[in-house]
């Protein structure tokens, strides 16, 4: 069985997250242009996202309270060690693969369960918001980057004709 299109493209989109972030250090990611949060914070963030929408909301399961504690929306700005933050975010997308793995467009039209009652979001409609929020996070980085005088960064969007290519459900 092959993955949905739409988790393909999330898995593309977390690959481009990545390179954008390639060669970064601690330092630099922990640096903070404000309004914006710094680097180190984003990828917890999108750690915290996915853990809600596809190990909580999906599963019920919540692997790491710290991430849904520090970095849902609207948690207090902080500058966390960058590697602790991939670390979450390794053990959180590999968790979410596994349902990721099985999704359907069934699955996708299921309306999801939030606080005991049945919302009015449905999980396609959640793996859309973490594709795009994916998006915004990557340009946001890519700005701070470039305001940290750092040159030579890779340009967007990267091989998606060999890597995630339009395909029909």
């Amino acid at each position: 069985m092959s993955l949905h299109p739409l988790v393909q493209q999330l898995r593309f989109t977390r690959n481009e997250f990545r390179r954008a972030l390639a060669g970064l250090s601690d330092s630099d990611a922990r640096q903070r242009f404000l309004p914006m949060n710094c680097v180190s914070w984003n990828v917890g963030h999108l750690a915290w996202q996915e853990q809600r929408y596809f190990l909580f909301y999906a599963q019920g399961q919540l692997l790491r309270p710290d991430i849904n504690q520090l970095f849902a929306y609207g948690a207090p700005a902080s500058t966390p060690a960058l590697d602790e933050m991939w670390a979450a975010w390794e053990a959180i997308t590999q968790a979410a693969d596994l349902w990721l793995a099985t999704v359907t467009t069934e699955t996708l039209q299921q309306h999801v369960v939030r606080d005991g009652q049945l919302s009015e979001y449905i999980f396609g409609s959640l793996l859309q918001r973490v594709i795009y929020h994916y998006w915004y996070h990557t340009g946001e980085n890519m700005a701070i980057r470039q305001m940290l005088g750092q040159t030579n960064l890779p340009e967007f969007v990267g091989d998606i004709e060999g890597e995630a290519p339009y395909r029909p459900e």
